[in-house]
């Protein structure tokens, strides 16, 4: 399955460099997977596409001031470490900026006392790096905003990159479909009686990294901790079982979902069936694990009904993912249609809702 069927021409002009407000005045591509018919709308009009016996699942994530400045110890050169996961107390797998970033390297930290020494080399420029303390209690002070690269204005207000139901950190990046509901709008829903479930899946590297191989099928995806526990379980079954739609809002959240399935079957996540020609739903059950699903054109979908998903990038593990979900030509096309209506693309741009 060669990569380049996942590619579009993108101009610049189209990626969204800061976002709307408010954050529920994102246009709104609304994509029947049946027929493929293709409706516009604006993001807060979605209430008008759920029904009472759906369910939102959204992923409560916080993202975490990840960016840090820090000097070399040796030559006193500036390098960037973008932290990605927290392994114990002390220890981080970040990217580290720059050349030199062997075994045994030090860094001290902009601002802070703190040292951070690399104590293991990982693929590309992957570390595991030892900090001299815990740095939990000083990141707000000491680290900056994660913005993915190809947004180059500055952010006046750091709660934009977070959902308004963000509440555990540990994300290197946002859940981006979720930045357009507002608590009214959130509001209205459950006045509805649309029900919402909460997941929490860390946004980690493959974020920021695109596919790097010719095929995307040697892809590999890296960890990414996520939780679904027994209340949210409870509620998505019993809505499932009552005739309603799962409606992940997000990939991370679909990521979730679809790891919950396979583990309540007695399946591995990182080599999930994609031979069978029908996955039946089943139940999802709680857990807390690191998942490596990679979802590709073949794989059979056993929880989610519909998604709520931000327009991505090129060559991306996301736009395969998507591909399964709705096709890739179909999808495609929408991106097409989306470019020929001024749909704002990527982290702050505007959504689709696959119904």
């Amino acid at each position: 399955m060669d990569l380049s069927l996942f590619d579009y021409e993108l101009p610049e002009s189209f990626i969204a460099q800061t976002p709307l407000e408010p954050r529920d005045a994102s246009k709104l591509m609304v994509i029947d997977r049946t027929s493929g018919e293709i409706t516009h709308r604006i993001f807060r009009d979605i209430e008008y596409e759920l029904t009472s016996k759906d369910v939102l699942v959204v992923n409560d994530t916080r993202v975490i001031p990840a960016r840090i400045f820090a000097k070399k110890q040796n030559s006193g050169g500036q390098v960037e470490l973008l932290l990605l996961q927290q392994v114990s107390d002390t220890d981080w797998l970040a990217l580290v900026g720059g050349r030199g970033a062997a075994v045994g390297r030090r860094f001290q930290l902009q601002n802070s006392d703190v040292e951070a020494e690399v104590i293991e080399e990982r693929e590309t420029s992957q570390r595991l790096l030892r900090f001299s303390r815990s740095i939990n209690e000083i990141l707000p002070t000491l680290g900056q905003m994660p913005l993915p690269p190809y947004i180059h204005e500055r952010l006046e207000d750091s709660e934009r990159y977070q959902t308004v139901y963000s509440r555990n950190p540990g994300s290197a990046a946002a859940p981006t479909a979720g930045l357009h509901f507002t608590p009214e709008l959130l509001l209205r829903l459950r006045e509805k009686g649309v029900q919402l479930a909460y997941c929490t899946l860390h946004v980690g590297l493959d974020t920021f990294q695109p596919v790097k191989v010719d095929n995307v099928l040697d892809h590999k995806i890296h960890s990414e901790y996520a939780r679904l526990d027994a209340h949210n379980a409870r509620i998505i079954n019993e809505a499932k079982l009552a005739g309603g739609r799962v409606i992940a809002v997000g990939t991370t959240s679909a990521r979730t979902l679809e790891t919950a399935a396979i583990l309540s079957a007695g399946g591995d996540p990182a080599h999930p069936d994609q031979t069978t020609a029908h996955c039946p739903w089943r139940p999802v059950a709680e857990f807390e694990a690191y998942t490596q699903l990679y979802i590709y054109p073949g794989y059979q979908w056993r929880v989610v009904d519909g998604m709520i998903t931000n327009f991505h990038l090129p060559r991306s593990s996301l736009l395969v993912m998507l591909s399964a979900f709705l096709g890739r030509e179909r999808l495609l096309h929408a991106y097409e249609v989306a470019k020929a209506h001024q749909y704002r693309f990527f982290s702050f741009g505007d959504a689709m809702f696959i119904r």
